[in-house]
């Protein structure tokens, strides 16, 4: 059974920082690449960054200044570091980890943090 579980969604003002984190309990998988979607009200669900399992990582431009996604292969874990947080990144954040069985190869996702930036 796969799961991704998320934490470390909140509060905070504008400004200021979080980090999320997702582990995944892969079960027979191994992992690809891991990263980190978001969804505001009314709008599109949106790439927010990725971290290939060769250790490679990419951003949504708008974050990539802001933002640091990064991995621990061992524990499974995939970190999303948000700094200088603004209202506009109030979103639910969703996990995303793309796995591999044999020539099988699975998207799973989490169930969502939210995140809300306001004063």
């Amino acid at each position: 059974q796969v799961q991704l579980l998320e934490s470390g969604g909140g509060l905070v003002q504008p400004g200021g920082s979080l980090r999320l984190s997702c582990s995944v309990s892969r079960g027979k998988y191994s992992v690809n690449s891991m990263g980190w979607f978001r969804q505001a009200p009314g709008k599109q669900r949106e790439l927010v960054a990725t971290h290939g399992d060769g250790g490679g990582a990419s951003y949504a431009v708008g974050v990539q200044d802001r933002f640091t996604i990064s991995r621990e292969n061992a524990a499974n874990t995939v970190y999303l570091q948000m700094n200088a947080l603004k209202p506009a990144d109030t979103a639910v954040y969703y996990c995303t980890a793309n796995l591999r069985w044999g020539s099988k190869v699975v998207d799973y996702w989490g169930q969502g943090t939210q995140v809300t930036v306001s004063s």
